[in-house]
């Protein structure tokens, strides 16, 4: 019997956690989203009913984990577990923003590391793919026993810069971590790079004690892959602006924005903050200060490939 392998055969669905960015996805390849609730019950738990048939479809799953990180992420195991008892063929996992991926090794003795344990819970509740952006360390793409797709946000960050068009510009990474980062995006806009040497004093609190490179009279560009209480950045953009810099930007894939995050933004010292939509920013948070992309396109285009067996790589070469 032929397979049919028209567009029709696969569906989009959603938790809560980024409803705005699942409908633009779905807009983007011309497909309604799935009919699904996911509600809570009053004593916590979640409730989750499909509303159509999914029998030997492909089916995609979009959904963040988060804040709130736990709710978001139970909604996700229990939507996949929901698919695949409803004979859905392949259920992948799309989860533009990875929770837990900051607990990734055993930094010290008995520490646990979340991210191989949400691999975990993923790969159990039955999910046959998953498809992120920017982990927090490239190495949590082994922790997945199941084919694993890592999307990369930097040339959306690139084509913002190249239209702005910055004069001696320098890209600037606010740890160690952060370097090979940094040196992407250089090589992109043909940049220098320099690098902030910052000590950790304690989870979210850091100091700055070098800048390594000449940043003096030149316009700096910060760049990580997600920005939290916005310590770091912030603090290394008002050193960059002590030691001469002219102008300095900030830009990161996640905008996780939590704490004091949004007060250290607009008393620092940077003169714009671009984020990607992986995380829903709350109306709070959208101050003039930052400016936030959409992702939409790549995940559509990523999926899209990933239906029609093409090759979801050949999108960053």
């Amino acid at each position: 019997m032929k397979i049919s392998s028209s567009y029709s055969d696969f569906k989009i669905f959603t938790g809560n956690s980024h409803i705005e960015l699942a409908e633009e996805i779905a807009s983007v390849m011309g497909k309604p989203l799935g009919k699904s609730e996911v509600k809570t019950f009053s004593d916590g738990e979640i409730s989750v009913n499909i509303g159509e048939t999914v029998r030997g479809r492909d089916i995609f799953i979009i959904q963040s984990t988060c804040n709130p990180v736990n709710n978001n992420l139970m909604e996700l195991l229990i939507l996949i577990d929901a698919l695949k008892r409803a004979s859905a063929g392949r259920v992948n996992a799309v989860i533009p923003y990875y929770g837990y991926a900051r607990q990734d090794r055993k930094a010290k003795a008995r520490d646990p590391i979340t991210a191989k344990l949400v691999a975990n819970l993923i790969s159990a509740a039955g999910a046959d793919r998953v498809v992120t952006m920017d982990l927090h360390a490239a190495q949590i793409q082994g922790y997945f026993d199941i084919p694993m797709d890592h999307l990369l946000g930097m040339p959306v960050l690139v084509k913002h810069f190249r239209k702005i068009r910055l004069e001696d510009l320098v890209i600037v990474s606010p740890d160690l971590g952060s370097v090979t980062r940094a040196r992407t995006m250089a090589q992109a806009l043909e940049a220098p790079i320099a690098i902030i040497d910052k000590r950790r004093q304690k989870a979210n609190e850091s100091e700055i004690m070098h800048v390594i490179g000449d940043i003096e009279g030149k316009n700096c560009i910060l760049v990580d892959d997600m920005i939290d209480t916005a310590g770091t950045i912030t603090n290394a953009a008002n050193k960059l602006t002590e030691l001469g810099a002219r102008d300095v930007y900030a830009c990161a894939t996640h905008g996780v924005l939590s704490g004091k995050a949004i007060e250290r933004i607009e008393q620092s010292t940077i003169k714009e903050m671009v984020l990607l939509n992986t995380i829903p920013l709350s109306d709070e948070k959208r101050i003039d200060k930052i400016r936030v992309l959409s992702v939409a396109s790549l995940f559509a285009e990523a999926m899209g490939n990933i239906y029609s067996n093409n090759s979801v790589s050949k999108m960053f070469d």
